[in-house]
């Protein structure tokens, strides 16, 4: 069985997708950006500030879902930079109280609407 998640604190999809879509005992989340959910505007003024907001919607995300950090399972997380890995993993690292989920870190050319980072999630309750 197939469920769509959709929360407003974190961003609207802004192309052919969803925030978020539950199949049988697994939350799939895509890809998220430093968009505040209210205004539309990005908030991409440093890495630190931009990392954590995407944390937040992955946060909020999970919680439509019935879930939250600790159940996630694995991340994605897409970098135009990765000088700025460390602060990344920092802010990132500050979301798990323990065992954090398996995670990949890529360095890409671009993402969309050219932010520094996205990142997606794999959850299962």
């Amino acid at each position: 069985m197939k469920k769509v998640i959709y929360t407003d604190k974190a961003p609207a999809p802004i192309g052919p997708y969803n925030q978020a879509v539950w199949a049988n005992s697994t939350l799939y989340i895509s890809g998220q950006i430093a968009l505040d959910p209210q205004s539309g505007e990005l908030k991409t003024e440093d890495i630190r500030s931009e990392t954590h907001l995407v944390m937040e919607h992955l946060g909020s995300i999970l919680a439509a879902a019935g879930m939250d950090f600790s159940d996630l399972v694995k991340c994605s997380i897409f970098i135009k930079d990765m000088g700025q890995f460390s602060q990344i993993n920092e802010v990132y690292g500050s979301f798990f109280e323990s065992d954090p989920p398996a995670r990949e870190t890529v360095e890409v050319a671009c993402l969309p609407k050219d932010v520094n980072v996205e990142i997606s999630a794999i959850a299962i309750k």
